[in-house]
C-alpha cells in the first residue's frame, strides 16, 4: 500500500559533460573533451514503480543518474521535478538515495553491523528494527552475522542497496545493480527491488545493459537510451503497442526488452551497418518525439487520474525533513570505527595487532639487540643508535600502520561524503578519537620496554613520561602527514614510499645522529628548525647522553684503560687518542648539536621543556592542518577516483 504518492519527472533535459576520459595533467588544466551527453529526455515516474533505463555502453545511462542526484559537473538545461519541486543537491540528499556501481564497506564489520551503523535519524530500537525489517526484505537475514569481506557478488550488492534503504528514500536511483551476476542472481535482485517499491512505496530508477526476458514482469516503466537520445520511454507493457504500431513489432519468443534494446543501439560492424543503424535510430528519435507523448505518460499499474493528482499533493507531501545532527552522525561513525577495530574477525584483529603490539613488539627486538652495552667508549655510538632506531621506528611504524589502515576507511568516507552525511572535519575527529588512544597505550608501552636502556631505571617516573610522550608525538605526526597525502593519493603503496622518503629526510639532516650539525650548510642548519625530528631527537640524545653513568671518561674496552690525564694530553696536543674519543657525554653532544668548538653549552638546542613542547606542537599542529585541508574543495577528478 503507497502510502504518498512521490513523482519523479524530467522535463527536456539536456546535459553537456566529459565525453573521453582524459589524464590527469588535461584535467588539471580543464583540457579535455567535453559534449552533449543528454539530449532533450523526459520520463516521469510514480511511486511504488520500477523505471528500467536501457542502453549500451556510452548511452548516458550513469550520466541520467548523475544528473538526477546532482552530481553530474557540467552544464544542465531542463527541469527535474520531485512533487513539483525542483530537484536540488540539499533535497536529494534528504529524501533520495543513489546505488553506485561500486561502493567500499569497512572489513571487520558483519551485515548487521554494517546496516545498523549506518547515519540516520533513527537510533535505538527503532534503528534495530528497520535493520532487521531491511535485511529480510533483502533476503539477508541469513548472513546477518557474516563478515562484509567474505560475502558473495549478489550477497555484496543487496547489502549495497540495503544502505540506502534503511534512510527511507522516496527515489532509488540504482547503477547496473544487475552487472556481473548469474540469471538466477539477477532475477531476485529485481524481484527484491520491485517488492521494495511497492512495500515502501519508493520509486526506483535503476540502470541495466543486458536485461533478460525474466524481468520484464518487474519493470513498470522502461527508458531507452542511444548516445543520449530517448528512443522510447513510457509503460513496458504499452512499449510493445508503440512499436508495433510504427512498424517494429516483437518477433514471437524474442525477450522484448533485449530485442529493441538491439533496435536501439549503433551496429558497429560495418561501415554500411554503422550508417544505416544511425539513420535508423535517428528516425525512430524523431517519431517518438511527435507521437510519443500518449505513451510518456502511460503506466501499467497506476490509473489514468493518478498522473494528474500529483500536482494537486505536491505542496502537502514534506519534503525536505531535515538530516540527523552532527553528535548523533559523529557517535554513529566512532562506533562504526570502534567496532570494526575491536572485532574479532580477522580484520579487527590485525587492526588490534598493529595499533597495539607491533611497535612494542619492534621495541622488544631492540632490547633483545641493545641490552648487552658495555660501558665502554663504544657505548657512545651504540646509544647513538639506539635513539636513532627509537626514533626511526616509531616514525615507519606509524607511517606503516596508517598506509594500512586508513585508506579504508578513506574510501568510505568519500563515498558517504557525497551523501551529504559529514564532512572530512567529523570524519577525521572521529578517527582521530580511535586512533590516538591505541597509539598512546602502544608507544607508552613500547618505552616501557626499552627505557631501562636509557636511564637504567624507574627511578623518576617523571622522565618516563617524557620520553613516552616525545615518541607518542612523533607517532601521531607521521601518522597525521601520512594522512594529509591520502587525501589526494589513493595508492597506498606510493603514499607510503612518499611518506617514509621525506621523514627519511628529516632524520637524516635533523636529528643530529647520522650526521653532525655542523657540517650542515647555513640554509639547511637554518631549515631544522622547522622539522619535529630535531627536537624529539635532541631531548632524546640529552636524556640518553647525559646520564651520570656517561659523565666521567669510559674505557675503551676490558683492555685499554683512558685516563682523564691521557685523554686531556691529547685533547690538548691536537694528536688523536687512538683508544679515547669522547671524554664523557656532554663532550658527544657538543659534537653532534655544535655548530661551534668553543660552545660547549649550546643550551637552546638540548633544552629539555622548549624539546618537549615543540615537539608536540609539531604534532598537533599536524592535527589541525588536516582538520583544515579536509574543508577544501577537492578538484571533482581527485575525489572521484576513491569513489569509483
Amino acid at each position: 500500500m503507497i502510502s504518498s504518492d512521490y513523482v519523479l519527472e524530467l522535463c527536456n533535459v539536456f546535459y553537456s559533460g566529459q565525453v573521453e576520459k582524459g589524464s590527469c595533467l588535461q584535467r588539471m588544466i580543464g583540457n579535455i573533451k567535453t559534449g552533449v551527453i543528454l539530449k532533450d529526455v523526459s520520463m516521469t515516474v510514480h511511486s511504488g514503480e520500477v523505471l528500467a533505463v536501457l542502453g549500451s555502453k556510452g548511452s548516458g545511462k550513469k550520466a541520467l543518474l548523475d544528473v538526477i542526484s546532482r552530481r553530474a559537473q557540467g552544464p544542465i538545461r531542463g527541469q527535474i521535478l520531485l512533487n513539483n519541486h525542483p530537484m536540488s543537491l540539499c533535497l536529494f540528499q534528504q529524501r533520495c538515495a543513489y546505488v553506485t556501481h561500486k561502493c567500499d564497506f569497512i572489513s571487520g564489520l558483519t551485515v548487521q553491523q554494517t546496516l545498523f551503523y549506518t547515519p540516520t535519524k533513527l537510533s535505538g530500537y527503532l534503528k534495530k528494527s528497520k535493520v532487521k525489517q531491511v535485511m529480510a526484505d533483502l533476503a539477508l537475514s541469513q548472513v546477518a552475522n557474516k563478515c562484509v569481506q567474505v560475502l558473495t557478488r549478489s550477497e555484496y550488492r543487496r547489502l549495497m542497496i540495503g544502505i540506502q534503504l534503511i534512510k527511507d528514500p522516496v527515489i532509488l536511483l540504482l547503477d547496473e545493480p544487475t552487472w556481473d551476476l548469474d540469471p538466477l542472481n539477477t532475477y531476485l535482485i529485481v524481484s527484491i527491488l520491485s517488492n521494495a517499491a511497492k512495500k515502501y512505496g519508493t520509486a526506483i530508477v535503476l540502470t541495466m545493459e543486458k536485461p533478460r526476458s525474466d524481468v520484464f514482469p518487474f519493470l513498470e516503466r522502461v527508458l531507452y537510451l542511444c548516445l543520449g537520445d530517448v528512443v522510447y520511454t513510457g509503460g513496458t507493457r504499452q512499449m510493445l503497442e508503440y512499436f508495433n504500431a510504427i512498424g517494429f513489432p516483437c518477433p514471437q519468443l524474442e525477450n522484448p526488452l533485449m530485442y529493441y534494446l538491439c533496435l536501439s543501439t549503433v551496429d558497429r560492424r560495418s561501415r554500411e551497418r554503422f550508417v544505416e543503424s544511425n539513420h535508423q535510430i535517428a528516425a525512430l528519435v524523431e517519431k517518438f518525439k511527435l507521437e510519443g507523448g500518449l505513451f510518456r505518460k502511460g503506466s501499467s499499474i497506476l490509473g489514468p487520474n493518478h498522473t494528474m493528482e500529483h500536482g494537486l499533493h505536491g505542496n502537502k507531501i514534506p519534503l525536505l525533513l531535515g538530516r540527523p545532527g552532527s553528535f548523533v552522525v559523529g557517535w554513529t561513525i566512532y562506533s562504526r570505527l570502534l567496532a570494526a577495530t575491536l572485532s574479532f574477525k580477522k580484520s579487527g584483529l590485525s587492526q588490534t595487532f598493529l595499533r597495539l603490539v607491533l611497535l612494542p613488539l619492534y621495541f622488544l627486538l631492540l632490547w633483545a639487540f641493545y641490552r648487552e652495552m658495555k660501558d665502554w667508549q663504544q657505548t657512545y655510538i651504540s646509544r647513538s643508535g639506539l635513539v636513532l632506531n627509537c626514533l626511526s621506528a616509531t616514525y615507519f611504524i606509524g607511517i606503516l600502520n596508517t598506509v594500512l589502515m586508513y585508506p579504508r576507511y578513506r574510501t568510505r568516507y568519500y563515498q558517504e561524503t557525497q551523501e551529504g552525511l559529514y564532512g572530512g572535519t567529523l570524519f577525521l575527529l572521529t578517527y582521530n578519537l580511535v586512533s590516538l588512544p591505541f597509539s598512546f597505550i602502544s608507544t607508552f608501552a613500547a618505552t616501557a620496554i626499552i627505557y631501562p636502556l636509557i636511564d637504567g631505571s624507574f627511578t623518576v617516573p617523571l622522565d618516563y613520561f617524557y620520553c613516552s610522550l616525545i615518541l607518542w608525538a612523533c607517532y601521531i605526526f607521521t601518522e597525521q602527514q601520512t594522512m594529509a597525502i591520502l587525501m589526494i593519493v589513493k595508492d597506498h603503496l606510493k603514499a607510503a614510499i612518499f611518506s617514509i622518503y621525506i621523514t627519511a629526510l628529516c632524520i637524516t639532516l635533523s636529528s643530529g645522529i647520522l650526521r653532525s650539525m655542523k657540517g650542515l650548510q647555513d640554509w639547511l642548519y637554518y631549515a631544522t628548525y622547522a622539522t619535529q625530528t630535531r627536537y624529539a631527537a635532541a631531548f632524546l640524545n640529552r636524556k640518553v647522553f647525559t646520564h651520570p653513568m656517561l659523565s666521567q671518561v669510559l674505557p675503551y674496552n676490558s683492555q685499554h684503560n683512558c685516563s682523564n690525564t691521557n685523554f686531556e694530553t691529547s685533547l690538548l696536543s691536537g694528536i688523536s687518542n687512538p683508544y679515547c674519543r669522547y671524554a664523557n657525554g656532554q663532550s658527544f653532544l657538543t659534537e653532534r648539536y655544535s655548530r661551534d668548538p668553543t660552545d660547549v653549552i649550546f643550551s637552546g638546542i638540548l633544552e629539555t621543556d622548549t624539546n618537549i613542547g615543540v615537539t608536540f606542537a609539531f604534532a598537533l599542529g599536524m592535527i589541525v592542518f588536516n582538520l583544515f585541508l579536509y574543508l577544501i574543495p577537492l578538484p571533482s577528478f581527485i575525489k572521484a577516483k576513491f569513489r569509483e
